[in-house]
């Protein structure tokens, strides 16, 4: 039976911070609700809104957080671990960078910084199925991002080592959230090794096809590599377990194209917009979305160079609302149709 996609869903980690409503799970989420968001996806990383220890060892905890949710009028539509997935791997240039995602106890410590990541990671599987949840989302983290450019030649193996470290690294991960029945929705984005289709492919196969490694989906980031993220969609929509609704524009000149020229976000050719703003064919993408029965939740992702995230927020989610497509339950065309007759079929074949 088709089923109709669920929204409109927040990811809170752009508007969380220490004034209200934005500095507890209960104002932000009733904030959220009154804007008309019927789901919220939380940021594990994020103590103001949400312990993830604790939600994964307490049920109790669990039930806790669900009811604050369910009081505000919203659900949880998943966790993320964006931050902790994105340090289970990590390339040297990026350390002094990386370990701002982390406590103070493992900076300077790439080794315990990881372990820490990997403990995150799995309590993410564990806190999910406390909370009722079958998908997450997060990043794989990268080794072999400073390559991307193929000059200076890479010796050969390089990617290939990279992408085997990256498999043993996520493969017991994966495995602990096969066991808790939770999918992982990696978000194809550059500076993480899986950044576009092809990517991802080469990740899941050193993994070796591990039904929990699964996307979520979002355009922007192919609308600024210039991929086709419509036909994404007819070739991996069966991986495909979250979405992100996020726009961008990309406006090349004589000056700047995909690389965008080490410019400020305000300044490049390709930029993140408010949802409406930019050039992403949502019409498009929640159509064939809704082809593929995609029926989990459409989360809006708010990052935009130039709006106001409060009124990005309040104009996300009629937008959402208005892109939904309430799935028919019968064709268009059944008034004209009538029983079946084998003889009458044979016969109009001249049979």
């Amino acid at each position: 039976m088709p089923t109709t996609m669920k929204g409109p869903g927040l990811f809170l980690a752009q508007f969380a911070g220490d004034a209200a409503p934005f500095n507890s799970l209960a104002s932000i989420t009733k904030w959220a609700a009154g804007l008309g968001y019927k789901g919220v996806q939380i940021p594990t990383w994020d103590a103001r809104l949400f312990d993830l220890e604790k939600a994964a060892s307490s049920k109790t905890y669990c039930d806790e957080v669900k009811g604050i949710c369910a009081d505000a009028g919203v659900e949880i539509t998943e966790l993320s671990t964006h931050l902790q997935g994105q340090l289970v791997a990590v390339h040297p240039a990026y350390d002094a960078q990386m370990d701002g995602f982390a406590p103070p106890s493992v900076h300077n410590n790439p080794k315990a910084r990881q372990k820490w990541a990997v403990e995150q990671m799995k309590f993410g599987a564990k806190a999910s199925r406390n909370l009722g949840l079958n998908a997450s989302v997060s990043f794989t983290g990268s080794l072999a991002f400073p390559y991307l450019y193929p000059f200076p030649q890479r010796p050969a193996g390089l990617i290939e080592e990279a992408f085997g470290e990256l498999g043993k690294r996520w493969k017991p991960i994966l495995d602990v959230y096969e066991d808790n029945g939770v999918d992982v929705g990696y978000e194809i984005h550059p500076s993480e090794d899986v950044f576009d289709g092809a990517t991802f492919e080469m990740f899941l196969d050193v993994v070796g096809g591990h039904k929990r490694c699964n996307i979520n989906y979002d355009p922007s980031h192919f609308l600024l590599q210039q991929l086709d993220y419509l036909e994404f969609i007819d070739i991996y929509h069966e991986r495909i377990k979250a979405f992100h609704v996020k726009d961008a524009e990309f406006n090349p000149t004589g000056r700047q194209g995909v690389y965008s020229g080490y410019q400020s976000w305000t300044n490049r050719a390709g930029r993140f917009r408010s949802l409406g703003d930019g050039q992403v064919d949502f019409g498009g993408i929640f159509s064939k979305l809704t082809q593929y029965n995609y029926d989990s939740w459409a989360v809006l992702e708010w990052e935009c160079c130039l709006k106001h995230p409060e009124d990005g927020a309040a104009e996300g989610a009629p937008f959402i609302q208005h892109h939904i497509i309430r799935v028919t339950e019968r064709a268009f065309d059944d008034f004209a149709s009538g029983t079946t007759d084998k003889k009458l079929l044979r016969a109009m074949m001249g049979i």
